[in-house]
């Protein structure tokens, strides 16, 4: 029950897309890389949208936390009463529900005509088309980034006054005062963690996007194709290592996990703040 907070609701949502990647994705694309698709036609289809949805609600739960932290810095007076966990909940369904709408739209010429743009055996292309890859990148990618760049801007603006206001009152120590003090610690750790992930996103989404500028001119071989996706795919690892590196109770929690402790009697009881 320590961990039933909205934050972290949105991290585990993140977490999933991310898993799934690791778990589904990548090894698809090892198999893809190798010219031995022998999964058929339509899994091949299915194997770019599920790519597309994935990576699509990883970014959108990073723009979901970022307005988590937004809130909670910037207007923590009223938190608890917008920030709600049905409220959390149904952000994460949508956010899920137009990720998986979106790909549909994406490929949706392929889900008709599996085979279109298949010439040999053992091949998995799929090709889209210059709208949607143009929606794709505004959705993807500026569009977050822009979002995300505004509010954590804000976020860094309200931190450093806030910072500025408390060691001008350091004379005055008090158990409230000290219990804010450690909460706003605490927040402003969570944005500083959100603005890293978001530097690791952009390292790693870039090359794929001017990948696909340029992939029009034909300046990119099938090589860098091959790079840039992984690229894309290695953003969904960084992003757990990152939390691990900051977070303590996240390596006490894998830890509970993965020793079996989960499975004992009063384990939900476990301190791991």
């Amino acid at each position: 029950m320590q961990l039933h907070t909205t934050t972290n609701l949105l991290l585990l949502s993140m977490a999933v897309a991310d898993f799934l990647v690791g778990l589904l994705q990548m090894p698809l694309l090892l198999l893809q890389n190798q010219g031995c698709w022998f999964l058929g036609d339509v899994m091949c289809v299915v194997h770019y949208f599920f790519a597309a949805l994935v990576v699509s609600v990883s970014v959108g739960s990073m723009v979901l936390i970022s307005v988590d932290r937004y809130i909670a810095i910037c207007n923590p007076m009223f938190y608890t009463t917008r920030v709600t966990l049905t409220r959390v909940k149904l952000c994460i369904c949508l956010c899920w529900t137009f990720s998986g709408v979106q790909g549909s739209w994406i490929y949706r010429d392929v889900f008709k005509q599996p085979d279109m743009y298949i010439t040999c055996y053992g091949s998995c292309v799929v090709v889209v088309g210059f709208t949607e890859g143009l929606v794709g990148i505004i959705i993807l990618f500026l569009g977050p980034i822009l979002v995300i760049a505004v509010l954590y801007l804000r976020v860094f603006m309200v931190a450093v006054s806030q910072a500025r206001a408390m060691r001008s009152h350091v004379a005055v120590v008090t158990v409230e005062c000290s219990q804010t003090v450690k909460a706003m610690k605490s927040e402003i750790k969570a944005a500083r963690t959100l603005g890293i992930v978001l530097v690791v996103f952009l390292l790693c989404s870039c090359p794929y996007y001017c990948f696909a500028a340029a992939a029009e001119a034909a300046m990119l071989g099938p090589s860098s194709s091959v790079i840039v996706i992984w690229l894309i795919y290695l953003n969904s690892t960084f992003n757990p290592v990152i939390y691990v590196f900051f977070y303590p109770w996240v390596r006490k929690t894998i830890k509970h996990i993965f020793t079996l402790q989960i499975l004992q009697p009063g384990s939900r009881e476990v301190s791991v703040m």
